[in-house]
């Protein structure tokens, strides 16, 4: 299941529930599975409005005790709730870009950054809600349209505003914005944090067959537009996508470095690492870096990079691809269930590849080469495929 961010009237945190509740997602079950993992002192509202004819649903998170927290409290929060890994770790990524951007904007350390608005029940609600809808749903692959940003100021704890607010416009720094004439705020900052977070790239919707589609309502009345978020959700039909590529050349690293690089490389989401010599100025022998990634991942991972090595800068550009069809699958082997891939040519035949890291656990349970593993499960997905 893929989905893609409609986001013409803009994004924050209940449009976001409001529009994956419409596409099924009990309202009940995660009102219920926040109070018994997270906070007790909310109830959630569900209502269905009419924004300019489109029916919508509108979430509203009734507070029962509107206390200020700070990035470490919501830190631990999360982290010591009974919410399953995936779900925390995506509410964790949600609200460090949030931290990180408050931070920077009045001058003190991310762990001490007293949200009011942002730290206060509601955006913990919207950030772990949308989490939990994402794993209910069970999305792979979201997508998101250009963010449109509205103007004039907005009233905030820390007085008048301008539009987009300075948290909103930070956390968006390279992602596809545009400018419109709604002298509103159409993006917030939760809702900024959530898209950034969530879309793997920002533009036309993607080839899919929709399934469902999720109307999340905003509060104000808009005037040219309706006040929605839609979410198309549904199977992509095309195997391309557009990613990222991130490549610096080093000609005086150490090359111990190399390894524990490529591993947090690949802790931080990149999706494939290249070390190619090369011959660099002066004939001097050196290392291409090459780093694959998905755009959200794109200022972490340039991050990582210009940390770890000796590098002066990197070069990054957008790249397309085209990808094979295929899922992940458990079959029965001579060594038992055994995970793998299975990939679907362009003719409609299979072929199932084993995990490498099942193929080296067998291996050295049953101290046999792994290579007599690996020929072993192939023949067994060969006899699937006849």
């Amino acid at each position: 299941m893929i989905a893609h961010f409609d986001c013409f009237a803009g994004i924050s945190g209940d449009m976001t529930l409001g529009a994956f509740v419409d596409s099924g997602v009990p309202v009940d079950w995660l009102e219920d599975t926040l109070k018994a993992n997270l906070l007790t002192d909310f109830d959630l509202s569900l209502t269905s409005v009419s924004k300019m004819g489109i029916t919508a649903k509108k979430i509203d998170v009734i507070v029962k005790n509107n206390a200020a927290r700070d990035y470490a409290i919501i830190r631990e929060m999360i982290g010591r709730s009974s919410l399953n890994g995936a779900v925390k770790d995506l509410s964790l990524e949600m609200f460090e870009k949030l931290a990180l951007a408050e931070s920077k904007i009045h001058g003190c350390r991310k762990e001490h950054v007293h949200f009011h608005e942002v730290g206060g029940v509601d955006a913990i609600i919207d950030v772990v809600g949308t989490a939990l809808c994402v794993d209910y749903l069970g999305l792979k692959k979201i997508f998101a349209s250009k963010i449109p940003l509205g103007n004039g100021f907005v009233n905030c704890s820390h007085g008048k505003l301008p539009v987009p607010a300075p948290a909103t416009i930070e956390i968006l720094i390279n992602i596809p914005v545009y400018g419109t004439d709604v002298p509103f705020e159409l993006v917030t900052p939760t809702g900024a944090a959530i898209v950034s977070t969530l879309a793997e790239s920002f533009g036309k919707m993607p080839d899919m067959l929709v399934s469902k589609i999720g109307y999340g309502s905003g509060t104000r009345d808009l005037e040219t537009i309706p006040n929605l978020l839609r979410i198309f959700l549904g199977k992509s039909l095309s195997q391309s996508d557009t990613v990222t590529m991130i490549e610096t050349s080093i000609d005086d690293m150490n090359p111990e470095v190399y390894g524990f690089l490529m591993e947090r490389l690949f802790g931080d989401g990149a999706l494939d690492v290249y070390l190619v010599p090369v011959f660099m100025k002066k004939n001097r022998p050196g290392t291409l870096l090459q780093v694959l990634c998905h755009h959200s991942k794109k200022e972490t991972l340039i991050r990582r990079i210009l940390t770890e090595t000796t590098t002066l800068g990197v070069r990054y550009f957008d790249v397309e691809r085209r990808l094979l069809e295929r899922e992940a699958v458990t079959i029965e082997t001579g060594y038992g269930p055994v995970s793998a891939k299975k990939v679907i040519t362009p003719d409609g035949r299979f072929r199932i590849v084993p995990e490498y890291e099942v193929c080296r656990a067998i291996a050295r349970k049953k101290n046999i080469p792994i290579r007599t593993v690996y020929e072993k499960i192939s023949q067994h997905a060969e006899n699937l495929n006849k």
